[in-house]
């Protein structure tokens, strides 16, 4: 091994930086390799102005740093890549070009930072025979195989302190606050931070909710005396009976609909049944930004140094995972199987329940 690269997939969260430092800093230090920086995820790629030396002084300072020094999409997938020929969009499979790009920048191996998403494409190119080491990112905490993901714990952060500010507005004009939350498929978002930010109702994806059930859980606290309540809903929360709320579906640019709305919804509904003040509140992207978290910065740091590890031991088609307190691999394809969803009867949901918040069931 002489020469590594290294991306960032997916969409951005903190701690990204995190990790690429520790993997430079890794095979530097440690074992006097070189690594190349390969921007805009697997987009630069194709492209051979996007792929850049990384040194010591490239990664100084950026620890604390939200994003990605890399840059990122969600969107880049040389296997199906969207192309405009004659003005249309056609779908069109650019890995041979990945394949010769890697060849020619002497590229052993290469670290891919990101989701189920782009761990897929990951192990595409390791079935073409590009080595290839994983480490899992996502706010959404939805990966199999590992405790926790990178990101996720500054998301939680962010989440909860805006419910902590969302109290006192939502107490001093007796609302109805309904923040809504990332969560596409898995609700560990809303749920953690609901729990922790004393919300009285939380929807999340795995429980599909009754807005009677909604509506009788806030008319309760209301003849007790409490004349606001707040509401924390994933966004891919749904009524029972309906579906996701979409802004726009997936097309040729955009693999997966984008999500949107379900806050809104909640918010008039039960603003018209109990003729109740609501507010809306969306965090949106801002769960992806800012400063990474104590626990994201030392939880990357350690993903970037176990993908280095797993390189030069020759474990590829790995991804660091946490299991415990310890650091570990296991197989990218166990990773990806299927999504780490909340458990609609486990201890959490219970615990929430118990503690009298209601899930709309």
């Amino acid at each position: 091994m002489k020469r590594i690269g290294i991306l960032t997939g997916g969409g951005d969260c903190p701690g990204l930086n995190a990790v690429i430092r520790g993997v430079v800093k890794g095979a530097i230090i440690g074992r006097g390799w070189e690594v190349v920086g390969i921007e805009d995820g697997f987009d630069g790629l194709l492209d051979q102005k996007k792929m850049r030396g990384l040194t010591l002084d490239d990664v100084r300072g950026i620890l604390p740093r939200g994003g990605t020094i890399l840059g990122t999409t969600n969107r880049g997938n040389p296997f199906s890549s969207a192309v405009e020929r004659n003005g249309r969009i056609e779908t069109v499979d650019l890995s041979a070009r990945v394949l010769a790009n890697i060849k020619k920048r002497c590229i052993d191996a290469i670290v891919v930072i990101g989701g189920e998403g782009s761990l897929k494409i990951a192990l595409e190119l390791m079935n073409h025979g590009i080595p290839i080491v994983g480490v899992p990112k996502t706010i959404d905490n939805d990966l199999l195989e590992t405790d926790v993901t990178f990101g996720y714990n500054t998301a939680l952060e962010t989440a909860t302190d805006a419910l902590d500010k969302l109290h006192s507005t939502a107490e001093s004009h007796h609302r109805v606050m309904v923040m809504e939350v990332m969560g596409r498929y898995a609700g560990w978002i809303a749920l953690e931070s609901g729990i922790a930010g004393g919300a009285d109702v939380i929807l999340i994806p795995e429980i599909p909710f009754d807005l009677q059930r909604i509506c009788d859980a806030i008319e309760q606290r209301r003849r007790r005396g409490s004349r606001f309540s707040i509401v924390v809903a994933a966004e891919g929360a749904f009524p029972r009976g309906g579906g996701r709320r979409v802004k726009a579906g997936p097309d040729a640019r955009h693999a997966v609909e984008r999500l949107g709305g379900i806050g809104e919804f909640v918010a008039k509904e039960v603003g018209e049944l109990l003729d109740m003040d609501t507010r809306v509140t969306v965090l949106g992207h801002l769960q992806r930004g800012g400063s990474p978290s104590t626990f994201d910065r030392c939880l990357g740091s350690r993903f970037g140094i176990k993908a280095v590890e797993l390189l030069e031991d020759g474990n590829f088609g790995q991804m660091a995972c946490l299991k415990g307190r310890e650091i570990r691999s296991v197989p990218i394809e166990r990773a990806i199987r299927k999504l780490k969803l909340v458990n609609a009867s486990g201890e959490m949901v219970t615990c929430a329940e118990e503690l009298g918040i209601a899930l709309g069931r």
